[in-house]
């Protein structure tokens, strides 16, 4: 019977074999949970952005009314605003949460982008998702986007008052 080689002290049956790398960038993702809408399709609209590190800490909010435009061209404006904030603070890996089926199908290759007004945002969101080292994008339920979902709203009808306002003193002026 041959004999075996003694087993050095300290180290495990497998010790030669390297460690299967952990993915660091999948670990280290920031969440960002995205929404887009509008009053009126087309109508008024806005985006809510809510941006958490890795550790889930909230590290941004962003809201902004973009103008007359659809919902889901105020969905691209999310996502494309979530992904300028995240490359333009040095953020390598990113998980985009969305409520909007539509855009996750789209950006997953899933939907052909059918809209004249939807391809160019498209194309542009494509192109920025691109330079992540890690990029992922899934659809959630409304409930589970409620922050993001709640900034639009509110900037939405921070808008809509003031333009309320704007139109009630200048009707008056007349």
């Amino acid at each position: 019977m041959p004999k075996r080689p003694p087993a050095s002290k300290g180290k495990s049956l497998f010790a030669e074999a390297a460690p299967e790398p952990k993915p660091a960038a999948a670990a280290a993702a920031y969440r960002l949970n995205i929404d887009g809408g509008s009053r009126g399709n087309p109508g008024p609209a806005a985006y809510g952005v809510l941006i958490r590190d890795a550790n889930g800490g909230v590290v941004a909010k962003l809201k902004k009314y973009i103008g007359r435009f659809t919902n889901n061209v105020a969905e691209y404006y999310g996502l494309i605003a979530a992904m300028d904030y995240a490359q333009s603070h040095g953020v390598r890996a990113i998980r985009i949460e969305s409520d909007s089926e539509l855009l996750v199908k789209q950006m997953r290759g899933q939907y052909k982008v059918k809209s004249a007004d939807l391809q160019p945002l498209y194309e542009r969101a494509q192109k920025m998702s691109k330079a992540f080292d890690s990029f992922r994008i899934d659809h959630v339920y409304r409930e589970q986007n409620r922050e993001a979902d709640s900034s639009r709203r509110r900037r939405l009808a921070r808008r809509l008052r003031r333009r309320s306002v704007d139109f009630s003193s200048h009707q008056s002026m007349n």
